[in-house]
């Protein structure tokens, strides 16, 4: 019989993917009110937003998810603390930014 695996890595890497779709989610809403009311400014924010997202989805969330396999197995902890900061920054970043495309003056 095999051992028990521990499923907190990937619930860690689900939740990293919520994070990235949301945040390109984000970018999509900014980018469509910035073509509506042709707002070149908020188009390029809406392009880093993007970036934002597609950088947690296709880089932080896979190497997070393996990294925390690899300690597991290894019997380490998987705390990083600066990893949680950068999650933390990004979502402050693309929230400020769905503020000032929803407050902005159309």
């Amino acid at each position: 019989m095999s051992p028990v695996r521990e499923t907190q890595p990937e619930r860690t890497d689900l939740a990293w993917q919520r994070t990235g779709l949301g945040v390109l989610a984000v970018a999509g809403l900014l980018a469509h009110s910035s073509v509506e009311a042709a707002a070149p400014t908020r188009l390029a924010v809406a392009g880093v937003v993007a970036l934002l997202g597609l950088g947690l989805l296709g880089g932080l969330a896979p190497l997070r998810a393996r990294l925390a396999r690899q300690a597991l197995d290894r019997g380490r902890g998987v705390a990083v603390p600066g990893l949680a900061a950068l999650a933390t920054a990004v979502v402050v970043l693309v929230a400020a930014a769905a503020l000032v495309a929803v407050l902005s003056p159309r």
